[in-house]
């Protein structure tokens, strides 16, 4: 099995529960540079996989790689955003992408003396998210969707090889989600990082990924995975062509499958 992400046989269970088994048999790989989705019903594991991605949980059993190593503990070159912003309410808008700076070597190490070039990396960022303008504004001064694009800026601006995303559009109204898919789209194809996408949303998955991988109920399990060979960049409305719009619906029959066997 080879990949930059590589799950072998994975299972998790939170405690000697039988009833806490939140992962069971999970195998899949992700290459280096590709962007997944994972989708699946409620309760299924899929921000639990994250966790053990991201080394946050410890695997019960079988094997988790990251860039060929085993993950024995949190990995310190993952950018992770989530569902809420969880931005630092004392903290502007540039201040709070800059938090990894402080925090993750070999930048907090180098913060000092080229501040001004991590400053203009922030900057940058938060100008390609089209917050130009916006980086003195405190959390509360923004929107819910620029607190979002806050925190994607923050979750890239140490170049993560790895970026987590668990729901994070998911709070958010129809036409700010779509807004933030094409800010997220350029993101990704300006730097190319690996990314795993957790997500309720179909046509959200479609649109952002490579590939989509389709979680049983619990435990959770991969029990599909399709393609999305679909031209980039891609337009919003590309959501509604055929070919994307079947790929939504054999999404949504493995899942309403998957939401059977468990009732």
């Amino acid at each position: 099995m080879t990949g930059y992400v590589q799950l072998d046989r994975v299972a998790l269970r939170y405690t000697e529960d039988a009833s806490t088994l939140a992962l069971y048999q999970t195998s899949f790989t992700v290459g280096q540079g590709e962007f997944v989705a994972v989708v699946g019903p409620s309760g299924c594991g899929k921000s639990t996989l994250m966790k053990v991605v991201t080394g946050l949980w410890p695997a019960t059993a079988g094997q988790v790689k990251v860039n060929g190593n085993p993950v024995s503990g949190p990995l310190n070159f993952v950018g992770m955003a989530f569902q809420n912003p969880t931005l630092l309410p004392w903290r502007t808008a540039l201040d709070n992408v800059m938090l990894p700076l402080e925090i993750v070597k070999p930048h907090c190490d180098r913060l000092a003396r080229e501040r001004a070039a991590y400053e203009a990396k922030a900057r940058d960022l938060l100008t390609l998210v089209g917050l130009a303008g916006f980086e003195k504004r405190y959390p509360w001064e923004l929107s819910g969707g620029m607190q979002q694009r806050t925190q994607l800026c923050r979750a890239l601006v140490h170049e993560p090889s790895l970026l987590m995303l668990d729901e994070p559009f998911g709070a958010l109204d129809m036409f700010t989600r779509e807004e933030l898919w094409l800010a997220m789209q350029d993101l990704w194809l300006r730097r190319r990082p690996t990314v795993i996408l957790v997500t309720h949303d179909l046509r959200e998955a479609v649109f952002l990924a490579d590939r989509v991988l389709v979680m049983s109920a619990r435990p959770g399990r991969i029990i599909a995975e399709r393609e999305v060979n679909l031209p980039r960049p891609r337009a919003l409305a590309s959501t509604y062509e055929p070919e994307m719009v079947a790929l939504v619906h054999d999404l949504r029959e493995h899942i309403s499958g998957a939401r059977a066997k468990a009732a």
